[in-house]
């Protein structure tokens, strides 16, 4: 797994319920996954969305670095950078049963106002995160 040192607290409830908040919502954060062939971190700016409680990641159609990055080593660090901050280790898990990708691929379209499903279905990358290290008050 990728190290990182969070900017949050572990004992603080309140700070807890910023990053509860924070992940209730889709926006712009960081993710830092491993590099397949160099073994080197890799840090880039994307936009997540929460789709029913589900934080998911994808992308506009076509072949991704992070998404082969999160096939060959699925620990990534989710970075928010907005109204908190805070570098949550994550795992992230392909998205490919048919059914659970159109429902949530549909979600992501709808969110981007993107009217090619079928394309998205066929050529974007769809991951769900989750936060195995959940901060406790």
């Amino acid at each position: 797994m990728i190290g990182c040192m969070s900017n949050y607290s572990a004992a603080s409830a309140a700070l807890d319920d910023q990053i509860q908040r924070a992940l209730a919502r889709g926006h712009t954060i960081d993710i830092t996954t491993t590099g397949r062939k160099s073994g080197l971190a890799r840090r880039i700016e994307t936009v997540f969305h929460n789709i029913d409680g589900k934080i998911v990641l994808s992308g506009i159609p076509g072949k991704r670095s992070w998404y082969a990055n999160l096939l060959a080593d699925p620990s990534l660090v989710f970075h928010l950078k907005k109204t908190v901050q805070a570098d949550l280790p994550a795992i992230a898990r392909p998205v490919t049963e048919p059914n659970e990708r159109r429902a949530l691929m549909a979600r992501v379209a709808a969110n981007w106002g993107r009217t090619d499903l079928e394309t998205m279905l066929g050529h974007s990358p769809l991951v769900q995160v989750t936060f195995p290290e959940t901060p406790t008050a």
